[in-house]
C-alpha cells in the first residue's frame, strides 16, 4: 500500500527531530481544551500521536486515491456553464469529498468549530503530500487560510456562520484580491464596496485570476473609502457565491488544470465586513497572504519530490552505454543536487512553519488577560519572532518555488526525450511548477520583502541564535565556514545599505541567496547533530557485504558537508557582485536592453 508520509524518510526524520512538543503546547494553549472537545489532546504526547496518525492517513489517501486521479484531472480540467457556475474535474470533486470524509478540511481551525486545531508545521507536511499527489488539488485544500482569516479577524456571528461548514468540507473558499489593472499592486484595487441607507454592504466590479473563484465563500478586497487612494482605502469583506456573483471566464492555463482560475463579476453583491474598515490590505490580507505563501512553498515541495522520484527511478533503470545512466557523473551530480535542494527547501519551510506557529501562539498569550506577567513576556518575545517570521516566510516561498522549477526542469533532462513526452508525469510537474514563482507574490517581490530582514538586523540575530545551538563535534569545521560566511553577509548588507534602497533591492537576490545558504547550512548541521535514532536505506554498489542502512545523522552529515563546502565558494562569488558597486542596471538600461520591439 502506497503512503506519501511513511515512504518519505526525510519527513519522518524531521517529524522526530523538530520540537513538536513546544508547538503543540502553544497551539493547544496549555491543553486547556482537553475534555471539552473530542479532538483536543490532554498533553504533548497525545497531540504528537494525533499528528502522526492524521499524517499517515493523509499520506495513504494522497498515494492511493488522489495521485491515481491526477493525470485524468490534468486532461479534463474544469467546465464553465452558461449560467456562470463551474464544475470541477471529476477527480478533484472525488478527492475533495474524500478529504472531507477524512475530517481534514478544518486542519488548522479551532476545536470549537469542528477543526483539528493542528499547527502550521503539520499543515505544511500535509500540503506537501497532497501536492505530490496533485498540485492542483492543493490549491483548493490549501485555501484553508481563508477560514483562518475569518477566525482571526471576523466577529462571532460571521465565524459561526461559516467556520463549521469549512471544517466539515461543505464549502470551499477563494481569496478574491487581484484585478485586471491591479495584479501585484493590490493598493490599486478598484472594486467598489458601498453601503445602503440601512448599513448593508454591497460589492460591485471585476476581479481576475482568482483561484477557486467558484468557491462557496469569497473573501474580497474592495475599496470602501472612495475618496481615499492606496491601501488605507481598502477593507476586507466576506460574501456567499450567489446569483449576483458570476464567473465570466475560466483562464486557459499552462498547468494546474484541476484548479479553476476565474474572472468574477460582482453585481451589487451583498456582503459583510471583516474586522475594521480600512485595515483590509495592511492587516488582514497581508496575514492571509503570508499563510498562502507558506502553502505555495509546501506545494513546491510536493511537486519537486514527485519529479525527483521519477528521475531517480528512470536513472537507475535506463541503460545506455552498457550501464544505468545514474553511473554517469553528470547525471549523478544532477540527481544529488535535486535531492539536496529538496531537503534544503524542506528544512527551511519546516523551520519557517515552526516559527510562525510560535508567533501565533505567543500572540494568543499576549492578548490574554488571565496572566499579566506571561502576557508581558510574550509581547517582548513577539517583537523578535514577528520580524523573524516576516523574513523567513518570503524566503521560503522564494527558495522553494525557484527550487521546484529547477528540479522539475532537471527531471525532464534526466529522462531526455522521454521526459518531454506525456508518457511520464515529469512534463506535467514542470507545467504545474511554473506558476509557483508567480502567484501569491512573484519571486522578485519575495526577495524585496526578505532583503529587508537580511539588511535590517533580523537575519544577523537569527544566525547568531543558530550558531549558539549545540552541535556535534563532527561538524565543527562546517560551523567555522558558516561563521565566515556570516561575516561576509554582514559586510555585504552594510555596503548595500550605504548605497541606498535602490541598490539594496538591485542586489536583493544575491543578499537573500547568501542568507538562505547560511540558514540552511546551520539547519543541516543541526540535523547531523540530532538525537533521533533512525536508520535509512542506502543505494547498493554491487557489494553484497556493503551496509544496507546507515544512521540518518550520518547521512545528514554528508549532506551538510557537501552543502556547506560547495556554497562557500558561491557565497564569495555573490559577495563580489554585491560589493562591486555596479549600477549599470540604472545607468545603462536603455543602451543594454534596447528599444521596445514592435510585436507583429
Amino acid at each position: 500500500m502506497g503512503n506519501f508520509y511513511t515512504d518519505n524518510e526525510d519527513i519522518q526524520f524531521l517529524f522526530r527531530h523538530l520540537d513538536l512538543a513546544a508547538v503543540a503546547a502553544l497551539q493547544e494553549e496549555g491543553f486547556k481544551y482537553a475534555g471539552r472537545f473530542d479532538t483536543a489532546p490532554t498533553d504533548a504526547k497525545e497531540a504528537i500521536a494525533n499528528y502522526d496518525l492524521v499524517l499517515r492517513s493523509m499520506g495513504q489517501l494522497s498515494a492511493e486515491y488522489i495521485a491515481p486521479r491526477s493525470e485524468r484531472v490534468d486532461h479534463e480540467g474544469n467546465t464553465l456553464h452558461e449560467d456562470g457556475t463551474v464544475s470541477y474535474a471529476g477527480g478533484i470533486a472525488e478527492s475533495l469529498n474524500a478529504l472531507a470524509k477524512a475530517d481534514v478540511m478544518g486542519f488548522t481551525l479551532p476545536h470549537r468549530f469542528g477543526g483539528l486545531n493542528f499547527p502550521s508545521l503539520i499543515y505544511s507536511m500535509a500540503i506537501e503530500m497532497v501536492s505530490r499527489a496533485d498540485a492542483s488539488l492543493m490549491n483548493i485544500f490549501g485555501l484553508q487560510g481563508i477560514a483562518e482569516t475569518i477566525n482571526f479577524f471576523a466577529d462571532e456571528q460571521i465565524k459561526h456562520r461559516y467556520l463549521h461548514d469549512f471544517a466539515s468540507g461543505k464549502v470551499t473558499g477563494a481569496m478574491v484580491l487581484t484585478e485586471p489593472d491591479a495584479g501585484s499592486d493590490l493598493q490599486a484595487c478598484k472594486l467598489r464596496a458601498f453601503q445602503n441607507e440601512d448599513g448593508q454592504w454591497y460589492l460591485h466590479g471585476v476581479k481576475r485570476f482568482i483561484t477557486n473563484g467558484c468557491g462557496e465563500v469569497l473573501l474580497v478586497l474592495a475599496r470602501s473609502e472612495p475618496d481615499r487612494s492606496g491601501g488605507l482605502g481598502l477593507s476586507l469583506f466576506v460574501c456567499d457565491r450567489g446569483p449576483t456573483v458570476r464567473v465570466r471566464r475560466l483562464e486557459d492555463k499552462l498547468g494546474i488544470h484541476g484548479s479553476p482560475t476565474c474572472e468574477l463579476f460582482f453585481d451589487n453583491t451583498p456582503c459583510q465586513i471583516i474586522g475594521e474598515r480600512q485595515r483590509g490590505l495592511v492587516t488582514y490580507v497581508m496575514s492571509l497572504m503570508n499563510g498562502a505563501r507558506i502553502g505555495i512553498a509546501g506545494q513546491s515541495m510536493g511537486l519537486a519530490e514527485a519529479a525527483c522520484r521519477v528521475a531517480r527511478d528512470y536513472a537507475a533503470s535506463r541503460q545506455q552505454f552498457g550501464m544505468p545512466i545514474e553511473k554517469l557523473p553528470a547525471v549523478r551530480d544532477m540527481l544529488i543536487r535535486m535531492k539536496m535542494d529538496i531537503e534544503a527547501g524542506r528544512a527551511l519551510l519546516y523551520e519557517t512553519s515552526w516559527v510562525v506557529d510560535h508567533e501565533v501562539g505567543l500572540s494568543k498569550i499576549a492578548d490574554s488577560s488571565d496572566n499579566q506577567a506571561k502576557a508581558k513576556e510574550a509581547k517582548q518575545q513577539l517583537k523578535t519572532i514577528k520580524r523573524l517570521a516576516g523574513m523567513l516566510t518570503p524566503m521560503s516561498k522564494y527558495f522553494c518555488s525557484e527550487m521546484c522549477n529547477r528540479v522539475t526542469y532537471d527531471s525532464i533532462q534526466v529522462l531526455g526525450g522521454s521526459g518531454y513526452m506525456r508518457d511520464y508525469a515529469c512534463e506535467r510537474y514542470a507545467r504545474d511548477a511554473r506558476i509557483t514563482t508567480i502567484y501569491e507574490g512573484t519571486s522578485q517581490l519575495q526577495v524585496v520583502a526578505a532583503v529587508r530582514g537580511v539588511c535590517g538586523g533580523a537575519c544577523e540575530k537569527y544566525l547568531a541564535d543558530l550558531a549558539s545551538r549545540p552541535y556535534a563535534d563532527s561538524v565543527k569545521d562546517l560551523l567555522d565556514m558558516l561563521a565566515e560566511g556570516g561575516r561576509t553577509l554582514l559586510k555585504c548588507a552594510a555596503f548595500a545599505k550605504e548605497q541606498g534602497v535602490d541598490y539594496m533591492d538591485l542586489y536583493g537576490r544575491q543578499l537573500v541567496d547568501i542568507a538562505i545558504a547560511l540558514i540552511n547550512g546551520y539547519l543541516f548541521c543541526g540535523q547531523a547533530s540530532s538525537k533521533v535514532d533512525m536508520q535509512v536505506a542506502v543505494a547498493g554498489n554491487g557489494d553484497p557485504n556493503a551496509p544496507k542502512t546507515i544512521p540518518m545523522t550520518r547521512r545528514k552529515e554528508a549532506v551538510a558537508r557537501r552543502y556547506v563546502t560547495r556554497n562557500a565558494s558561491l557565497i564569495k562569488s555573490l559577495a563580489e557582485e554585491i560589493l562591486s558597486g555596479d549600477r549599470s542596471t540604472f545607468k545603462e538600461y536603455e543602451a543594454l536592453v534596447g528599444p521596445v520591439p514592435e510585436l507583429t
